[in-house]
């Protein structure tokens, strides 16, 4: 009966070592296995897997859209395959009153909405609404893509968002049904829908105007019955939309006020990057950023020579001067303002368009 005990205690050690050494060899094999998948993480190969998803509500033959596709190719074609990009035009995943939102949820990790729409998180996005802030395009990335423009699209890390660069549509123009626009007296009494927000609106009281906010869906009706008299808009709008069927005059060079997107991202999805696989993302924002803004340009001007050829609406170019006269005229705006977007912010948007 001893030696029976005794071989069966013998027999269960040996059964016991045995056991310690797989499991000491699983967890070294376990160990070698996340060894080599974490150097393959740091290593010119160590791109993550994901798939990321770009959510806009404009139209596939837009700039916007374009741009959108621009970058999701270059992301895809530098990270070998690794990374997945999925692009959804036209509100198809969310809309424009959701998509803020959804970014936050990280349910999507890319928008680009109106700079108009963030004003309520930060009032520094009015800045592509005050009267004549930038002489030109280049004046507009100067300052988006410097110093205080980076400060205003990193202010909304408290809300989850992370906002990376300035996409733009371009400056709005006038069009109306009654008169040539070539004074701001030209302006007293007519109906003008505007896109929305308190600086546009008080740019147009401050010309006798009456501002009304119309969804854009519902503009070429309006103009039509005789609801509004006229618009402000970019020409690829204005062409796309074919409001010279419904609009006698345009006044061009009027740039009072701009159309800008933020292109944004999701904050823990961002902060989740490797450095190898965020370079990769960079590189397709740097990528896109940089098509949107040639499309932008290309789409406004190829639109302006469109409206010219259909010949359906009196061209009124204004001058140096006359543009003067206007923002004479409207500089009551930027005092009503300047606290709320801030003096700093103006002063800054107001030197990049200095020569």
């Amino acid at each position: 009966m001893y030696f029976v005990k005794k071989a069966t205690l013998t027999l269960l050690g040996l059964i016991l070592v045995l056991t310690l050494a797989a499991c000491g060899g699983s967890s070294e094999s376990s160990s070698s296995s996340n060894g080599e998948s974490n150097s393959e993480s740091s290593s010119s190969s160590g791109i993550q897997e994901m798939t990321i998803k770009i959510s806009h509500v404009v139209a596939e033959n837009t700039p916007k859209n374009k741009a959108a596709e621009a970058m999701a190719k270059h992301i895809e074609e530098n990270s070998n395959g690794k990374i997945k990009v999925q692009v959804y035009p036209n509100g198809q995943l969310f809309d424009d009153k959701t998509e803020v939102k959804n970014l936050q949820a990280n349910n999507v990790q890319f928008i680009m909405p109106d700079m108009s729409k963030m004003v309520g998180m930060n009032p520094a996005f009015n800045v592509p609404s005050l009267p004549f802030v930038f002489s030109t395009n280049e004046a507009a990335y100067k300052f988006w893509d410097g110093e205080k423009g980076q400060e205003i699209l990193k202010s909304l890390k408290s809300e989850g968002i992370i906002g990376l660069r300035m996409w733009p549509n371009g400056p709005k123009q006038i069009t109306n049904t009654k008169r040539p626009i070539n004074s701001p007296d030209d302006l007293e009494g007519l109906k003008l829908r505007v896109q929305g927000g308190q600086v546009l609106a008080s740019i147009f009281k401050n010309l006798n105007a009456g501002p009304l906010q119309l969804p854009f869906g519902q503009l070429y009706t309006a103009l039509e019955q005789g609801t509004v008299d006229g618009q402000v808009n970019t020409f690829s709008n204005i062409a796309t939309k074919k409001l010279g069927d419904v609009q006698k005059y345009i006044t061009t060079n009027w740039g009072a006020a701009r159309v800008d997107y933020a292109l944004l991202t999701n904050q823990k999805f961002w902060n989740s990057l490797n450095e190898e696989t965020k370079k990769v993302v960079q590189a397709g924002i740097d990528h896109g950023t940089k098509k949107a803004r040639e499309l932008a340009e290309k789409l406004n001007q190829e639109a302006f020579e469109t409206i010219k050829k259909r010949g359906k609406m009196e061209i009124h170019e204004l001058t140096p001067e006359e543009r003067k006269v206007f923002q004479k005229a409207l500089q009551p705006v930027y005092e009503e303002f300047k606290d709320e977007v801030g003096a700093d912010v103006i002063k800054a948007a107001k030197a990049a368009s200095a020569k």
